[in-house]
């Protein structure tokens, strides 16, 4: 179904294996980060095939993840942006998508697929 990566940052073991598997049931190749700063190694160093990125807001290490969203769009200007949190996110990137947890997995597919 897919031919792009899409990147998965997430610090929760759980909620990462959860949401990977769902998108790679649907045919998606999926890149996983616990922090933020790995995420922010893999955005600097790839190339076109990146187009999408899904994100926890609240993230172990130095960044959050609006943070790591503006600096990946500086890099991938046309990078897809989803923003997941328990609470409202301030200072999203412009045209990013805010997913509010919990969220069944077809709303993460849902906004992926926008």
């Amino acid at each position: 179904m897919s031919n792009f990566v899409m990147l998965l940052v997430e610090d929760d073991p759980l909620e990462r294996e959860v949401l990977s598997v769902s998108l790679r049931e649907e045919g998606f190749e999926v890149v996983e980060c616990a922090t933020a700063e790995a995420a922010e190694l893999i955005v600097a160093s790839t190339g076109t095939e990146l187009r999408a990125l899904v994100t926890d807001q609240n993230l172990a290490g130095s960044m959050t993840g609006v943070e790591l969203a503006k600096f990946a769009r500086e890099k991938h200007p046309k990078l897809d942006i989803i923003v997941i949190s328990g609470q409202d996110v301030p200072g999203l990137p412009n045209n990013s998508i805010f997913l509010c947890k919990p969220f069944p997995p077809q709303r993460l597919l849902d906004a992926v697929r926008h």
